[in-house]
This record gives structure tokens, C-alpha cells and sequence, in this order.
């Protein structure tokens, strides 16, 4: 692998990061989605896309650019129906007659718990419209030419993220559950940080995955390590909020500015739903308790 095509990337080339992967990073870099998302298409002839990316027409052109005269698209997986990594699935599938291959549509998979505080609205864009025209189950295996693909269901980011682990190779495609740049947004009611701490213990068993490729950000060559790195995280930022509530701070917004130091204020809505989620899962544990129900503006108290 090329790592300095990895460190510097460049919207709508194609990068091999491995025979018979290329990567093509959409030109969409914001705060929350680093350089971009990135694209990945895996095979010899016939390829499989994962995660087409938002509805860009640069980037659609892009992608189809990077498809040889002898090759074609035979399947289109997405990890999840965010705005930033579902929405050209269907006009990529339109062109290329390939199914999109996904969990479910933007609801599916969202827990009890989510389902309950839907009027809280999400705190990232979803793709409402999303529509996968095959369902994959846990543990589902789709096989091309020369790969297979395994899906990993990986709630917690979103209620429908997958996971995709290339059996041939032992790469997973983490989406955004596990990336090198940053943690994952979790953000109720469409995140939810217990099943969000689930999927990483459930990837912490694995132990034949040699690379991560994220959605977002560069590899991740040693995946053991991130990911005991990632659970620490969560413990410790729970840790911080029950120390916040032991001090008499109750609401999100007092929590968040005690715990999110020197935070880039572009950010600030996105920790609020950081320390919301913890909050949620704080009280499903009973570890905490809120004061009618659950908002942004809910006070919080220790127990």
C-alpha cells in the first residue's frame, strides 16, 4: 500500500490501497466527515461498491471513471443510510443495474430505547429515502466472482450500520463505527450508545481482521489496539459525566462544558449529543436518573 497516497488523499482519484481495491474519496470534507467519505471498490471484473457516497455528481462521474472497459459493477453495499454514504447507491444502481445490498432503510435496527425519543430529531442527516434492494442479515455472506463479503451488524452509529469483512483478505470496512481520525458521532435518537458499545466488544473478539478501512480517514493497521483504544474513550468520558453529576451539574449543556474542554465551537452541538447518549445509557443503567422525559434540555441528577 501506497501510505502517502493514504496521508494526503485527493478528491475523485482513484488510489490503490491494495490489489484489487481502490479507494475514491467523495469531495465532501466538513468537521464531522473529515477529507470526505470514502468510496471503496473491491474485484478484478466484477466489482462490489462500498458506501457510494453522497449524491455528488462529480463524485458519481468519478467513481464510474475508475471502472475499466472489461469490469462492472455487480453489487453496491452500503454500511448506513447517513446522508454522507447512501444517497447515489440509487443512482449508481440506476446506471449500472447492480442491487444495493444494506441492513435496512434509515429506521432499521433502531432500538427500543431510540424508537422512544424519536421526537428529540437526529443530530446528523439521514437518507430518508434509502431503500436496499437485498436485506442482509448478521453474519450474511454475498459472494461475487473473486470475493466474499461478510456482513457484520454493527449498530450504534445508526441502528442499520454494517459492517463488511472481505473474507479473501481479512479487511473490514468499518463505516463509521471505527476510524483512525476519531471517534464515532453517536447522536439520539438515531445513535445509541449501549448498542454502540456492543458492536465494539462484538469486533473485539475478532481476531483475523488485519485492516480496517473506514469511512472516513485513513486505514487503521492495528485494529486490536483502536478499538480497546475506543472503549477506554467511552469509559473514560462516562466516568467525566458521572463525576459532573456528583458536582451538581444537570444538564447537557453544563455536562458538556465541563467535560469538552477548549471544544471547537463547530463541534459543540455534536458533543452535546455525545453527552446525551452517554446520559441515555447512564440511566438505562440506573446509574443516573432524569427529570421527566428525555431532551436536550432534561436535567440529569447522580444517584
Amino acid at each position: 500500500m501506497s501510505m502517502n497516497s493514504l496521508i494526503n488523499p485527493s478528491a475523485g482519484l482513484p488510489e490503490e490501497l491494495h490489489p484489487d481495491l481502490i479507494r475514491i474519496l467523495a469531495p465532501n470534507p466538513s468537521p464531522m466527515t473529515f477529507q470526505g467519505t470514502n468510496t471503496y471498490i473491491l474485484g478484478k471484473k466484477e466489482l462490489a461498491i462500498i458506501d457510494p457516497g453522497p449524491n455528488c455528481e462529480a463524485h458519481l462521474k468519478a467513481i464510474l471513471k475508475s471502472i475499466k472497459h472489461d469490469q462492472k459493477i455487480s453489487h453496491i453495499f452500503v454500511t448506513h443510510s447517513h446522508i454522507d454514504h447512501s444517497p447515489l447507491a440509487a443512482r449508481l444502481a440506476d446506471l449500472t443495474a447492480a442491487p444495493i445490498l444494506a441492513f435496512g432503510n434509515a429506521v432499521a435496527g433502531k432500538s427500543l430505547v431510540m424508537d422512544s425519543l424519536s421526537e428529540l430529531g437526529g443530530g446528523e442527516g439521514l437518507d430518508d429515502n434509502f431503500k436496499p434492494d437485498i436485506i442482509l442479515k448478521d453474519g450474511q455472506t454475498t459472494h461475487g466472482k473473486d470475493w466474499t463479503i461478510e456482513a457484520i451488524h454493527t449498530p450504534g452509529h445508526l441502528g442499520n450500520h454494517l459492517c463488511f469483512n472481505w473474507i479473501e483478505k481479512h479487511f473490514l470496512f468499518s463505516g463509521d463505527l471505527v476510524m483512525g481520525w476519531a471517534s464515532s458521532m453517536v447522536s439520539p435518537p438515531d445513535g445509541d450508545l449501549t448498542d454502540f458499545m456492543s458492536s465494539l466488544k462484538k469486533l473485539m473478539v475478532r481476531k483475523n481482521d488485519l485492516i480496517y478501512f473506514p469511512g472516513h480517514g485513513d486505514a487503521v493497521y492495528n485494529p486490536s489496539e483502536r478499538l480497546k483504544g475506543l472503549y477506554a474513550h467511552r469509559k473514560k468520558r462516562e466516568a467525566e459525566i458521572l463525576s459532573a453529576l456528583e458536582l451538581g451539574l444537570s444538564s447537557v449543556t453544563n455536562i458538556t462544558n465541563k467535560v469538552y474542554k477548549d471544544l471547537d465551537p463547530k463541534l459543540i452541538d455534536a458533543a452535546k449529543r455525545n453527552v446525551l447518549a452517554h446520559l441515555i445509557d447512564l440511566s438505562s443503567r440506573s446509574l443516573c436518573v432524569v427529570e421527566g422525559s428525555i431532551t436536550l434540555k432534561s436535567n440529569f441528577f447522580s444517584i
